[in-house]
């Protein structure tokens, strides 16, 4: 039997994925992330992006989008805790380009350093999301 490792994938709302994997890559804050079964443990933050998860039993991918978040990679276990995380297929590209649009309106009137600061947050997640969705297409 090859080697596996058990993924958990939360969101403030609930629980996206929880299965068995054969590797898993996802976006740390330092770069992209690739984590086998006995991985040495870890914890860091991640970043917007995709995870692509493979499963050990059927060798597909699940992708899933998260807006950042905590990784905890223990010898057995993955935990992401992501702020928000979305399947692939839950993912609405029309609704986040409407989003980007009232965004990038916000940030063209937005007065004080606080208020920019957070509308560009919001701005890197929506891009963050909108390659996720192309990058979907391809596969």
């Amino acid at each position: 039997m090859a080697s596996t490792i058990q993924v958990e994938v939360v969101s403030a709302e609930e629980s996206v994925f929880s299965g068995v994997a054969s590797f898993v890559v996802l976006p740390g804050e330092s770069g992209e992330l690739g984590i086998y079964p006995k991985h040495t443990p870890l914890i860091t933050r991640i970043k917007p992006g995709s995870i692509r998860i493979q499963s050990a039993e059927s060798g597909e991918d699940t992708l899933i989008f998260v807006a950042g978040g905590v990784l905890e990679v223990q010898p057995g276990v993955v935990t992401v805790l992501a702020d928000t995380a979305i399947r692939s297929k839950d993912l609405d590209e029309a609704q986040a380009l409407e989003a980007q649009k009232r965004a990038e309106d916000a940030l063209r009137s937005a007065t004080d350093k606080q208020e920019i600061a957070t509308v560009e947050a919001e701005l890197a997640t929506l891009a963050a999301q909108l390659a996720a969705i192309k990058k979907l297409r391809k596969n």
